[in-house]
């Protein structure tokens, strides 16, 4: 347990923890993407610190770009209702697309998102998630890199918000007593 301004954070993973699993997945990305047009497409904001120290473990070429979407407005739970708040600069066709996102939870929102990718003819789209629960799933998404597995509590940290604070934790933690 640790505190951050004066709220009490219960830590899942530590900042050690977190840096080891990027690397992790940087060098698996990295052998799966050899030789081929890589594009990380960050979906913002919650994955942004993610999306940063993963890009730096892929020993590879590489294109960035940047996606807004939300389904949630202020509070903790999904609205149901997916919107593509800002979008890529840069046409997608024939890449191979590398979605990095936080967390997938109800998987609505990344269901939708990966439809819409795939409808701008890209030569491939997978998905990188930091975060999976389960226990909340709505739909199937299929995550084909894969932070951590975490129990059904609001999550925080690195990236990760509660009303747009403590997403600069260096690590992965729940508020306790919100």
């Amino acid at each position: 347990m640790t505190t951050f301004h004066g709220k009490k954070v219960r830590v899942l993973y530590d900042e050690a923890a977190v840096r080891a699993r990027v690397r992790e997945l940087g060098a698996q990305i990295t052998r799966d993407y050899t030789d081929k047009d890589l594009v990380l497409l960050c979906v913002l904001k919650g994955s942004v610190f993610f999306f940063t120290d993963l890009a730096r473990a892929i020993d590879l070429p590489l294109t960035l770009e940047f996606l807004g979407v939300s389904s949630y407005q202020s509070g903790t739970e999904t609205t149901g209702e997916v919107r593509i708040t800002s979008d890529v600069s840069k046409p997608l066709a024939g890449k191979h697309v590398l979605v990095v996102e936080d967390i997938i939870d109800t998987g609505l929102t990344m269901q939708f998102l990966l439809e819409n990718l795939k409808a701008r003819h890209p030569a491939s789209v997978k998905l990188c998630a930091l975060l999976e629960k389960p226990a909340r799933a709505r739909t199937q998404v299929g995550i084909d890199y894969k932070g951590f597995v975490v129990e059904d509590v609001f999550i925080v940290g690195y990236g990760l918000d509660y009303a747009e604070q403590y997403r600069n934790l260096p690590f992965i933690g729940v508020v306790q007593g919100k």
